[in-house]
C-alpha cells in the first residue's frame, strides 16, 4: 500500500478536507485499495454497508431503482469525492445501488474501523459534521435545481460544478451522457437539445469527445442563474 499516495487523496477528499494527521494516521491503517472495472455494481440497496469509498480515479454512479426497473441517478462521484459515507456514520443499510460507470480505483475505508477511529477522536467527529454539512448543502442545490430551475439553468450549474470539481475550464463528461440527465431529472434529448443551445450561445465549446471548454465561467454562471439568453 503507497501511504503517501493515499494520505495525499484522503487529504484533498471534500469530505475530509482539514483534518489533521493526527486524525489521518488511523484512516491509514485501515485503508484499502479497491478496483471495479466499468459495470462492476459495487453495492445494491439494501445490503449492510461495506465502508466508505473515497474515488482517486474514474466514476461512480450512485442511484436509486425502481420496482419497474426505472433508475434515477442521485450522485455521480468521481476523483476526490466520497460515497456511502452518510449510511456508515447514521448505520442503515445502503440506501441506493452504486455501480462503476468507467474503470475505477477508490480507497475504501471499512464500516467497523472507520467508526473505531470515529468513537476515539473528537477532531475527526467534528470534521465529519463539517462534511455531512457539505454533503447536505449539495443535496439541497440539486433539489433547488431540479424543482425551481429550468433545464439550460439546471444543465449551466452542473457544467460550473464541474469547472470547480475538476479545476479548470476544461470538463470531461461521463461517456453515457444519459447518466447526467437522470441525475438533472432530464430526458436524455433535452440534454442534448440544451447542450446544443449553450454551444449556440458559446457558452460552451466541444474539445473532442465527452470534453467541453468553457470559454468565460461569467456568462456561464449568469446562464446558472436564470439569465438566458445572453445578449
Amino acid at each position: 500500500m503507497d501511504q503517501s499516495r493515499f494520505l495525499s487523496e484522503i487529504r484533498n477528499c471534500a469530505f475530509f478536507t482539514g483534518l489533521e494527521d493526527r486524525s489521518l494516521r488511523p484512516l491509514l491503517k485501515i485503508a484499502e485499495e479497491r478496483i471495479f472495472v466499468r459495470g462492476t455494481t459495487i453495492f445494491r440497496q439494501g445490503d449492510p454497508v461495506p465502508g466508505i469509498f473515497i474515488v482517486s480515479e474514474g466514476l461512480v454512479r450512485v442511484f436509486k431503482m425502481s420496482s419497474s426497473g426505472k433508475e434515477h441517478v442521485l450522485h455521480l462521484a468521481g476523483p476526490g469525492r466520497t460515497f456511502a459515507e452518510i449510511a456508515v456514520i447514521a448505520g442503515f443499510p445502503c440506501p441506493a445501488f452504486a455501480e462503476a460507470t468507467e474503470d475505477t480505483r477508490c480507497i475504501f475505508l471499512p464500516t467497523d474501523g472507520f467508526l473505531a477511529a470515529l468513537r476515539s477522536d473528537h477532531g475527526l467527529c467534528l470534521q465529519l459534521l463539517t462534511g455531512m454539512g457539505l454533503w447536505v448543502r449539495s443535496f439541497l442545490d440539486l433539489m433547488e435545481g431540479i424543482v425551481l430551475k429550468d433545464s439550460i439553468s439546471r444543465i449551466a450549474a452542473y457544467l460550473l460544478e464541474q469547472t470547480a470539481r475538476q479545476k479548470g475550464n476544461k470538463i470531461v463528461l461521463p461517456s453515457l451522457k444519459k447518466h447526467v440527465a437522470s441525475h438533472l431529472n432530464l430526458t436524455s434529448e433535452t440534454l442534448s437539445r440544451t447542450l446544443k443551445q449553450l454551444k449556440e450561445a458559446g457558452l460552451i465549446q466541444e474539445e473532442g469527445e465527452n470534453s467541453l471548454r468553457v470559454p468565460d465561467l461569467e456568462r456561464l454562471r449568469s446562464a446558472a442563474d436564470g439569465n438566458f439568453p445572453l445578449y
